[in-house]
């Protein structure tokens, strides 16, 4: 069954009053103009639903996709999250045992925006908004069943971003083969509103997400908190941006125990990457490859814990400046064929960073032989339409 929400556009009966008055000429008798390809959600979504090409949805507040319902969103749909913060930011929440089918294709990616972007269906740049401009709504939250490593040992938790009173924001379990859906072709923009002191949305947030999900062909812009944060689970990540996040650009936690394969990271505000250690006992290896990173202005290339457990493979840095370094260098921690631009400055010894007798530690390179393959970022993203992955 298709569910739709229809908003009433007030530009439109202003503009058109004219005309469509009654005989006594009585405005409040106006003929309501209903704009067919605009929408508004505003309760969470509890049947099977499908937001239709073409069409432009906005959030009214925190909508939840519930258990056992299923959100699809076609190629080309525009998803306008409406302005808040605390409990009223915005957000769209796959809940546990919940599925978003958002298969976007090269031609026509599905965009995430705030109410604020004049972008229409078509477009793939904002026609009105800066690429660095954030925090206008929140972000995409999806949740799972697959396994998580939490303090105390728990196999649930409460997603960083809900208020912990709302029991959509649930993610955990013991399913690593959870099926959260497809999202693929998709572009994320001017998120991360912040519900509480510290505890901001990130542009795409995974919970617990299991690996019968399939997530590819992402690109996260200008969020206020991270561009992507993994909170445990087993989902893999392939052909992924982050650019312009407001903190750091990629962000793992509690035993994800996944593979984040081709991606670019571009400029984040705090750390390229953030790699925290299980919090449990249960400790699960991620693995991070075939990556380009323009550190610009990041205060730091990647903040681990002492006990991270992630292989990094095939990760290009460049644009470094002085002071950007790894901040500690975990016991069980491996990074092989990462190369360097630049010498790096005397006070960021990266040296002893490459484990297991590796020493393919390179510095002036202008030709890398490895990296992201940019090529699968053409025409959908942003970036690419920005012209900002030339250097890539």
């Amino acid at each position: 069954m298709k569910k739709h929400y229809l908003k009433v556009t007030a530009a439109l009966l202003a503009a058109l009053t004219i005309g469509f008055t009654s005989c006594d000429e009585d405005d409040d008798n106006i003929e309501p103009i209903i704009d067919e390809n605009e929408f508004t959600i505003t309760s969470n979504i509890t049947e099977n639903t499908t937001w239709e090409t073409g069409s432009v949805y906005l959030l009214g507040g925190r909508i939840a996709v519930v258990e056992g319902v299923t959100l699809t969103i076609e190629p080309g749909v525009i998803v306008k999250g409406e302005a808040g913060t605390g409990t009223n930011a915005t957000a769209l929440v796959i809940a546990r045992g919940a599925k978003l089918m958002a298969e976007g294709t090269t031609d026509s990616p599905i965009i995430f925006t705030s109410v604020a972007d004049e972008i229409e269906p078509g477009m793939i740049a904002s026609p009105n908004l800066d690429s660095d401009l954030n925090g206008l709504w929140g972000g995409l939250i999806v949740l799972g069943k697959a396994p998580i490593s939490v303090s105390g040992d728990g196999i649930e938790a409460s997603i960083e971003g809900i208020p912990a009173d709302d029991s959509n924001g649930k993610y955990g379990g013991n399913q690593s083969d959870d099926n959260s859906g497809v999202i693929s072709y998709i572009s994320i923009r001017h998120g991360g509103a912040n519900i509480g002191e510290g505890n901001e949305i990130n542009g795409l947030t995974l919970g617990g997400v299991g690996t019968g999900t399939t997530i590819e062909n992402v690109e996260v812009i200008a969020n206020q908190d991270d561009g992507i944060e993994w909170f445990g689970g087993t989902v893999n990540v392939k052909n992924a941006i982050v650019w312009n996040a407001g903190d750091d650009a990629i962000d793992t936690d509690q035993s994800w125990a996944g593979t984040l394969d081709n991606f670019i990271v571009i400029n984040p505000g705090d750390e390229c990457f953030e790699l925290d250690g299980p919090e449990g006992t249960m400790a699960a290896k991620h693995t991070i490859k075939n990556g380009s990173v323009f550190a610009g202005d990041a205060d730091g290339l990647v903040d681990n814990d002492a006990n991270s457990y992630v292989d990094m493979d095939g990760v290009y840095f460049f644009g470094l400046s002085e002071g950007q370094d790894f901040d500690e260098i975990p016991t069980d921690y491996v990074c092989t064929y990462s190369a360097l631009e630049a010498t790096l400055p005397a006070e960021t010894v990266l040296t002893d960073f490459f484990k297991d007798g590796s020493d393919e530690f390179v510095t002036a390179v202008s030709n890398p032989t490895v990296g992201a393959d940019k090529s699968m970022f053409t025409n959908w993203s942003w970036a690419a339409a920005a012209g900002i992955l030339s250097d890539f």
